[in-house]
């Protein structure tokens, strides 16, 4: 529907409602203007009673940590803040980012804690839309308990490069599994009554150069991957606000991108909230509204205060039109009201969540996203006549790490690490952070009957001594990954492959943990015979890998990204503007007095693998990572049985799954399409999660999700889907194709 037609029917809505209701009522709490008003109506009734300066005031935000004396209210240290109006009843708003739990990230609201969910890539290996909704609920409830009401959560952009800094709080590679994560995580915070963002709109893909990088692609592929992704997680989640991102998307920055923003997100997808930029992501008054974004964020990490008064005075002068400044507020008004937030102000104190309950929503999801990617002659979980174990590296005697950056929750217990930087791009707002979720700890407190120890590895003759004195040796490895900052190569730091393969030479029942952001590579994979990869698990991470080194619960987790066997494998074989980054930075440090002049210019990165992200470029470059897209153990096994395939006008997949071992445990069945005798790589097309008993079978039924099954045509512009046959694979990954069968689909077009 064109914004004209749109804007036709709006206005006949509102004649319409003209005569029953007075409309300066409707900006009235509560009130309902008919049976058929909306949130947009409502909004609008509200826009019609504002100045010109009060509408101007909501069009940008205050970052409060460097906003002091700009309003007479109270300013939490957080993200960001935005003044109501009390004449209107619009209310203040207060954000704070929010992917794992309420950040505070180098704790600026002194002695406040939250919970701390797993990393993002954990919830997103548990395949479970519950998982993540139950994260995003918890996160919500806590964010209301400290009084904010929009939060900076529903990380979107999928994994292109492993070596990414930020992929902990993204969702992995698959657009479907990322969209549905997204979605789920994204109702499960405005369940609260509060608004959650979606981000960041799009492309946002690498930390190196961030600020600059162009991320060039064509339109097909990118609505066929990223931008499918953030359609899903729309639908599913209807987030308040979308947050457009710092890069360029071919050649135009992401937050005056009319295509993305205008054209993509507001006209095809039919979203009436409201776009917001990232913090420090505008560069322009006029170009940037008339674009389509609605809000300027943290205006004072902005060169300039673009919607401030230069809005008003491209208002004034005619530049930026007043129908576009209406809708901008308008789309902000709407956010909060079809959220809730409007309606339902937070409380005036702060008040104290239910933690302990709280803490056992964050277990269960590090308990379900956990991956046992090994188990050579079922090492695990570990035997109950082990007597002697030694834990080795990873500071596993106190705690479990966490990534660095804006999402860095201050966890209830404290963090027994923390170590500021002294250097790089996150060096202000990241710090080297643990929480105090000691796996040693749990350990010991499950397995009472035996000696549980601790070597910090630093030594590693002391470790490979104490570990062939241990009936069993698990090394902890980690690796820490921070936003604003890729990691140079996949190779565990510190020498800890050296420590792993010390270790497992002297001891052949050796475990290796990792708690990494994303991908590693493992050169001593064939000499490890267990290997648990527990992402950033969260503050009750160790107990969550006590309970799954000790078959307390059976692993069930199942790769969101793909492990390489080696960077070269990759799409771009290391992080693209790392080598221009370190340039400037030493230019910068040999000319102390002069560092300012020094500055990374726009460079691009061309996304060759187009909508083949992930297991699909593996698939069609014909390469075996190390560990498949959708890989994960359990300690009990599953067959899938006569399967049952329907075509037609929708794909849909009816089968048998079968628990054939001696445990209770979790399977995801997922199942690829890809149109037979084309090219195209198979693409993940549905998934469940079911758990089952022992013996236990149960029938399921998959159904396809269309666009998936189609190709994005620019030429309709839309999606469409090739009649003829089609390959399925109901399979355990994405390289198992055990179990294909072929099936007809009719041809069909659906809107973008």
């Amino acid at each position: 529907m064109s914004n004209r037609f749109y804007g036709m029917l709006l206005g006949a809505s509102l004649l319409a409602l003209a005569g029953a209701v007075d409309a300066r009522d409707a900006s009235k709490p509560g009130t309902t203007i008919s049976a058929s008003a909306d949130a947009r109506a409502r909004a609008q009734a509200i826009v019609a009673r504002m100045t010109l300066d009060e509408k101007i005031a909501l069009a940008h935000g205050l970052f409060p940590p460097m906003a002091a004396g700009k309003t007479t209210n109270e300013l939490i240290p957080s993200a960001g803040h935005i003044d109501g109006i009390p004449r209107l009843s619009i209310p203040l708003v207060r954000e704070s980012d929010a992917s794992l739990g309420v950040a505070n990230q180098v704790e600026q609201r002194k002695g406040d804690v939250a919970t701390a969910l797993p990393s993002s890539l954990a919830t997103a290996a548990s395949f479970d839309v519950a998982i993540a909704r139950a994260g995003g609920t918890m996160i919500g409830a806590e964010a209301r308990a400290k009084r904010f009401n929009v939060l900076l959560a529903g990380g979107v952009n999928l994994t292109r490069d492993p070596w990414n800094g930020r992929n902990f709080e993204y969702l992995g590679e698959d657009p479907l599994l990322a969209g549905e994560m997204a979605g789920a995580h994204i109702a499960g915070v405005q369940s609260n009554h509060i608004v959650s963002t979606v981000k960041h709109l799009a492309l946002n893909a690498q930390e190196t150069g961030r600020m600059v990088v162009d991320a060039r692609i064509d339109e097909a592929s990118l609505r066929m991957s990223d931008l499918l992704a953030f359609q899903i997680a729309i639908e599913k989640g209807r987030p308040g606000s979308v947050m457009c991102a710092y890069n360029k998307i071919n050649g135009d920055w992401a937050c005056e991108n009319r295509d993305l923003m205008t054209d993509v997100l507001k006209r095809d997808w039919g979203y009436r909230g409201w776009v917001m930029s990232d913090w420090g992501a505008v560069h322009s008054t006029a170009r940037a509204a008339n674009a389509g974004l609605d809000q300027q964020s943290g205006q004072e990490l902005d060169k300039a205060m673009y919607f401030a008064a230069p809005l008003k005075a491209a208002v004034q002068s005619g530049a930026v039109p007043v129908a576009r400044l209406d809708d901008m507020i308008a789309r902000y008004l709407t956010g909060l009201i079809e959220t809730g937030a409007y309606d339902n102000p937070v409380p005036a104190t702060a008040q104290v969540p239910p933690y302990a309950a709280h803490a056992e929503v964050a277990q269960r999801a590090a308990e379900a996203g956990i991956v046992l990617l090994k188990n050579d002659g079922d090492l695990l979980p570990v035997a109950r006549t082990a007597k002697r174990i030694v834990l080795i590296g990873g500071r596993a005697d106190v705690g479990v790490l966490s990534g660095g950056g804006s999402s860095q929750v201050r966890s209830v217990g404290g963090a027994p690490i923390e170590i500021p930087l002294t250097s790089g791009a996150a060096m202000s707002f990241a710090r080297y952070t643990y929480h105090a979720s000691s796996p040693l700890k749990a350990l010991q407190a499950v397995l009472p009957g035996a000696t549980v120890t601790f070597a910090d590895g630093k030594d590693v003759a002391a470790a490979a001594a104490a570990a062939r004195a241990a009936d069993i040796a698990i090394v902890f490895a980690t690796q820490w990954t921070t936003e604003a900052q890729d990691v140079p190569d996949l190779s565990l730091p510190d020498n800890q492959d050296a420590l792993i393969v010390a270790v497992a030479k002297v001891q052949p029942r050796t475990v290796a943990v990792l708690e990494t952001g994303g991908p590693v590579l493992m050169p001593w994979i064939g000499s490890v015979p267990a290997v648990l990869q527990a992402w950033y698990p969260g503050q009750r991470g160790g107990e969550a890998i006590a309970d799954i080194l000790t078959g307390k619960v059976s692993p069930s987790g199942r790769l969101p990204i793909t492990f390489p066997a080696a960077a070269s494998q990759a799409p771009r074989a290391a992080p693209v503007g790392l080598d221009r980054l370190t340039s400037v930075e030493a230019q910068a440090a040999a000319n102390p007095a002069n560092a300012s002049t020094f500055q990374l210019e726009s460079f691009p990165v061309d996304y060759v693998e187009g909508a083949n992200v992930g297991y699909r470029w593996y698939e069609k470059q014909r390469q075996r990572p190390l560990f498949a897209f959708g890989h994960g153990l359990s300690y009990t096994s599953f067959a899938y049985r006569n399967p049952v395939v329907t075509g037609g006008r929708s794909l849909n997949v009816t089968f048998e799954v079968t628990n054939t071992g001696k445990r209770a445990g979790a399977d995801v069945p997922q199942m690829y399409v890809a149109r037979d005798g084309s090219a195209t790589p198979m693409r993940l097309a549905g998934f469940t999660r079911v758990t089952l008993k022992p013996g236990e079978t149960r029938r399921i039924t998959l159904t396809a999700e269309p666009r998936i099954v189609a190709d994005y045509d620019t030429t309709l512009p839309g999606w469409r889907i090739a009649g003829g046959a089609y390959r399925v694979a109901l399979a355990h990954d994405a390289q198992d194709r055990a179990l294909v069968v072929t099936t007809r689909l009719d041809a069909a077009t659906m809107k973008p």
